[in-house]
């Protein structure tokens, strides 16, 4: 597996725990007021997220398309469906090559 293939499967996790995250767990703390889901999601989701920021920093010395857009690539990651779109861009941009 290549370093593309890795950050492109990390950004998909890190996606899908942010999303989970903010529609699942932080609505269940505030209605039923059990932040045991926040808690059990906070963690793999942070580790996600440091995970896809430092894949990120290394793709810029590997591929010229993050490394164009590093702050797009960057950014993405608080925003919900962000890494969802990075990954079809990046996707596009290598089916092209």
């Amino acid at each position: 597996m290549n370093i593309i293939s890795l950050f492109r499967i990390i950004a998909f996790l890190e996606g899908f725990s942010y999303i989970l995250l903010l529609f699942v767990a932080v609505p269940i703390k505030y209605t039923s007021n059990d932040s045991s889901y926040v808690k059990m999601l906070g963690m793999p989701h942070g580790l996600l997220f440091i995970a896809y920021i430092i894949l990120a920093l290394v793709l810029v010395f590997y591929d010229n398309w993050v490394k164009k857009n590093l702050l797009g690539v960057l950014a993405a990651s608080v925003i919900p469906f962000g890494t969802f779109v990075v990954d079809y861009k990046l996707k596009k941009t290598l089916n092209k090559a």
